[in-house]
């Protein structure tokens, strides 16, 4: 699964977040097991990649350029999920009184905060991009976070929009002008404009595969087996996705520790 779809992905939690948060038991322990080994296998394979890059800065012939710029890619396009999906899990948190899954969500956002600070330094101290990738890194990374906090509109009412925003000011305009729209006569169509503003957003200029497809699929399966199938109808890469959701129901996570690259130093899932 390429990067830009867990963006889809993350836009319509944000969407569907508040039907989440006031839903009675909203997910299995399974799925949230299953998010958290698949995000830490993520992020090894991460850290193991820039640090390959950083390895081989006196040969830079041995540098694989191309595979590292699509690492920094989808550390930065994934985190609109990371960021969404723990806003959406610490409001189910506070609205069910438990603290059952703002540990989870909030140690996945640690490390992937952890991975897009290492590729930042790679972006503007590594070397070894042309001037032309770098620009075109920088301008993915903000127009990421532009993204990101304009889906925390849809979440701010659940959450504190500071902690998983970029900007907390920004999303928090954003969220003033969705409200406005949302009661406009037109203001049904307003999410199916976003959507294809995102679409349009994140079509072009990128890697024309994931480093971690699999695991962004294992990720994608985890989250959208907390919500309801009624969430997602009317998109339609979700159709088939949603039966990767029925396939994992009875799948284990346990099969993804093996290729964990720390595997004695990951931490325990918080319970």
């Amino acid at each position: 699964m390429h990067a830009r779809e867990l963006v889809e992905l993350g836009a319509l939690v944000a969407v569907h977040g508040s039907a989440f948060m006031h839903r009675p038991s909203p997910l299995t322990d399974r799925f949230m097991e299953q998010y958290w080994v698949a995000s830490r296998c993520r992020h090894d394979r991460w850290i193991q990649g820039m640090s390959g890059w950083e390895d081989r800065s006196r040969d830079p012939a041995g540098r694989d350029g191309p595979h590292v710029r699509a690492i920094i890619e989808e550390v930065l396009l994934t985190e609109l999920l990371t960021r969404t999906w723990a806003a959406v899990a610490v409001g189910c948190d506070r609205v069910q009184h438990a603290d059952a899954l703002s540990p989870i969500v909030r140690g996945v956002l640690a490390w992937h905060v952890e991975a897009r600070n290492r590729a930042m330094q790679l972006m503007v101290h590594g070397g070894g991009f042309e001037m032309d990738e770098g620009a075109a890194l920088n301008r993915l990374r903000r127009q990421t976070e532009r993204w990101t906090d304009m889906m925390m509109g849809y979440v701010h009412r659940g959450c504190d929009v500071a902690e998983f925003a970029f900007c907390s000011e920004r999303a928090r305009d954003f969220a003033a002008d969705l409200g406005g729209q949302l009661q406009q006569p037109t203001g049904n169509h307003v999410w199916n404009l976003t959507l294809v503003g995102l679409r349009s957003a994140f079509q072009h200029g990128l890697s024309h595969a994931s480093p971690n497809a699999e695991l962004n699929q294992r990720i994608a399966g985890s989250v959208l087996g907390c919500f309801h199938s009624e969430a997602f109808e009317g998109s339609s890469w979700f159709k088939s996705l949603w039966t990767l959701r029925l396939d994992q129901i009875a799948d284990n996570a346990q099969f993804m520790i093996d290729d964990l690259f720390v595997l004695d130093q990951m931490p325990a899932m918080p319970r």
